[in-house]
């Protein structure tokens, strides 16, 4: 009995114990083979250890690595330092993909000239130049205007020899370190850009490749080939290495009056390399058109499978023969979905949840199910003409823009949809749009259904009309990474604020958090104060300076903080225009100032200013931040004591979208953009009185505005004094930023319902 129970509580554990056994067993055996044949294997003649095979060394007597194996073992290698040698310190490159050395795919060179820069050049730029990673436009002269969006080189003469050898030193000099794989064309060739690209993955980067239509010499041997320029040529960052020391002699020892001629003989004669038109299982297809062609016509499979298209006469055909390689590339796209939707449907069967699993569309994510109602995603209403779910939170907004242009072709999309499932038998037509919900779910894109009133026509002429409700998705393309210029933390920030008589009481609080959070702190941010005195208290600064208060505290804090200077500018206006106030700074700041425009409310801290560094990039970019603004606490908390958790600091609070006071900017950003509005304006300076910075930057600065809510920037409640002087749609805002920055709704109806109680008692 005590044996059976014994042997119960042993079962769940004797399979790991035989294992263990079984597994100690076997290395003992193992180990005593290896130490009985070992060394009669090694043994050689003279009873010394002979090599073992493949080359490898055997291990030493006392069980160390032989001579052999040192590269296989990890060694510890001491620092040492010459303590006659200065020190040097140690840079890292800037970006990890620099220290690892890799390089871009591909880069492309087009060779154009003056006489087609604005017609050839132009067509190639508009058609494949947005599917290239990088491609710039060589030429031997230049015209007077360069078109827009193209990066031209001018190497100053038109000779075509000159240009080709200047183009290609010009390629090894600038890009020879940063590329893999070089492609050349000329302006008037048809490149398929998708498919070159394809072509480059497939292909190694470790060999010498010279890649084109090839051609053979007039008169030279038959075995050697040189690449037609007309149809492009593929080089790789190998070859142009090997090339470029070889150039200057090719420009002096071959005469050819071809420049791809030239090139081929010199490829050839130095480095032994002959054009290809097929390398490592990829074929080079390439068509040559004929006068008069028709590209709609044409249904060669020479033709489609084409990756270049030579010659093209002008900008028209141009534009033909990229709709028409447009539309082949996007009938095989199609193609391939509906074959990968056909494969999807055949293993839904197989897969544990079967067809019941199958997603609509297949293929796309299936849509996102809440775990709770905090997570569910509402659905916006829609008509043809009205929004009924508004960005400002109004009921009911007009349709307009982006907007009523996605409602519209949401509404073509289904009924050519209807009619492609449902013809030759009906035909619909729309007669009105009775229902519209969109939401966007972000697993899959934004979802759309309508409910629409229809006329259906039948093969006989019959109609009637039908109302049917349809479900749309339109899902997300792929994503893609924007490149942004690099920026850093160490950038100086100026401090701009604006002060008024209303601001006196406030400027005490501001100027403590300014010293407690920067200057304590050693940040690299200075202070400028821009004083705006009305009219009648300039007239009396001599006896009644508003300001002097101020002007006091910035002294006490310069004498804290010795290495500190905290100047200000006095201005005279009656219509402070936050325009006209910032012309006045931006002249006594260099160009490279980065300016955070605050106001007397804002609490700086370092947090704040380093997102304000990251966010704001010279020539790109611009922040207005929105910030947090606190609720009044005689409303919030009604005597109460003040909630200090952060879900309440949330929740007592709300982002002030109807401000732009706050700004992070270059100063060469703003003169450029102020510089296009003066002359827009002219001499109308009462324009400025109704814009801001932020309408500066809007409609005058192609830059990025970078609009987002900034929990690091909060205000306490304040009252702000609207000035009636200030446009309307200013005077407006400011308005409203009081109004919403009262209390949130339901603290306004616990007022007004305990004011009720009151006054009914």
């Amino acid at each position: 009995m005590r044996l059976a129970a014994l042997l119960a509580a042993l079962r769940p554990v004797l399979p790991l114990v035989l294992g263990l056994s079984l597994g100690c067993s076997l290395s003992l055996l193992r180990a005593s083979w290896s130490q009985s044949g070992g060394e009669d294997r090694c043994l050689g003649a003279a009873g010394r250890p002979g090599p073992l095979a493949g080359g490898a060394h055997p291990e030493a007597a006392d069980g160390r690595p032989g001579p052999g194996h040192e590269d296989f073992r990890p060694r510890i290698v001491p620092y040492y330092r010459d303590p006659n040698k200065p020190y040097k310190k140690v840079l890292r490159t800037r970006y990890i993909q620099t220290e690892l050395g890799f390089h871009e795919r591909l880069f492309v060179a087009v060779l154009t000239s003056k006489a087609t820069l604005n017609t050839l050049a132009v067509a190639v730029n508009k058609t494949v130049a947005h599917h290239f990673p990088r491609l710039l436009y060589f030429t031997g002269l230049r015209s007077a205007k360069v078109p827009h969006g193209m990066v031209l080189v001018a190497h100053g003469d038109e000779r075509p020899i000159w240009l080709m050898y200047e183009t290609m030193h010009y390629i090894h000099q600038h890009f020879g370190s940063d590329y893999d794989w070089f492609y050349i064309m000329q302006d008037d060739t048809y490149a398929q850009a998708e498919q070159v690209k394809a072509l480059v993955t497939h292909l190694s980067i470790n060999q010498d490749v010279y890649l084109g239509r090839a051609e053979e010499f007039i008169g030279g041997d038959e075995q050697a080939r040189y690449c037609h320029g007309g149809f492009g040529y593929l080089i790789s960052r190998s070859l142009l290495l090997k090339l470029h020391p070889h150039l200057d002699s090719c420009r002096n020892e071959i005469l050819s009056v071809r420049p791809d001629e030239w090139l081929g003989r010199c490829i050839i004669d130095f480095l032994g390399i002959t054009c290809v038109s097929q390398l490592q299982g990829q074929h080079y297809h390439t068509y040559e058109l004929a006068k008069n062609t028709e590209p709609e016509k044409e249904e060669e499979e020479e033709f489609q499978a084409a990756l270049a298209v030579h010659p093209v006469s002008d900008m028209t055909l141009m534009y033909r023969l990229h709709k028409h390689f447009s539309r082949i590339q996007l009938d095989r796209a199609y193609q391939e979905i509906q074959d990968l939707q056909m494969q999807i449907r055949n293993l839904t069967s197989l897969t544990p949840a079967g067809e019941a699993g199958l997603t609509w569309p297949v293929g796309i994510n299936a849509p996102f199910l809440p775990k709770s109602r905090f997570e569910v995603i509402s659905w916006d209403y829609f008509t043809e003409q009205h929004l009924f779910s508004c960005p400002d939170g109004s009921p009911k907004c007009e349709l307009s823009g982006a907007g009523k242009a996605d409602v519209s072709e949401i509404i073509e999309s289904a009924l050519e949809q209807l009619n492609s499932r449902y013809q030759p038998l009906l035909r619909f037509s729309k007669r009105q749009l009775l229902n519209g919900y969109r939401r966007f779910d972000p697993t899959r894109g934004m979802e759309y259904t309508l409910d629409l009133l229809l006329e259906a026509v039948t093969q006989k002429g019959h109609s009637h009309i039908v109302a049917k409700r349809v479900s749309l998705v339109r899902p997300l393309s792929k994503v893609e990474i924007i490149p942004m210029p690099y920026v850093t933390e160490a950038t100086r920030v100026q401090l701009v604020l604006p002060l008024t008589v209303q601001d006196l009481d406030f400027v005490a609080n501001f100027l403590d958090m300014f010293a407690m959070n920067t200057l304590d702190t050693h940040d690299n941010a200075l202070l400028t104060l821009l004083f705006i005195y009305h009219p009648y208290d300039a007239q009396r600064v001599s006896q009644v300076d508003v300001f002097a208060g101020v002007k006091a505290m910035v002294g006490e804090l310069e004498k804290r903080y010795a290495e500190v200077k905290i100047p200000w500018i006095s201005v005279k206006t009656e219509v402070p225009s936050q325009v006209k106030l910032m012309d006045i700074v931006s002249k006594k700041h260099p160009v490279d100032t980065l300016f955070f425009l605050a106001s007397v409310w804002t609490e700086i801290n370092m947090e704040f200013l380093n997102r304000c560094r990251m966010n704001t990039i010279s020539n790109w970019q611009v922040f207005f931040p929105v910030h947090f603004q606190e609720f009044n606490p005689a409303l919030v908390y009604r005597g109460e004591q003040t909630a200090s958790s952060s879900t309440d600091f949330l929740r007592d609070g709300h982002f002030d979208r109807y401000s732009f006071a706050e700004a992070c900017f270059y100063n060469s950003d703003y003169m450029t953009a102020r510089t296009k509005l003066a002359a827009d304006i002219l001499d109308r300076d009462e324009v400025l009185e109704s814009m801001e910075v932020f309408d500066v930057f809007l409609h005058y600065s192609g830059l990025h505005l970078f609009r987002a809510v900034e929990p690091g920037l909060v205000q306490k409640y304040a009252l702000r004094s609207c000035n009636p002087r200030l446009s309307e749609e200013l005077y407006h805002r400011c308005v409203l930023s009081n109004l919403e920055g009262l209390a949130s709704r339901s603290h306004l109806a616990m007022a007004l319902f305990e004011q009720e109680q009151a006054n009914s008692t």
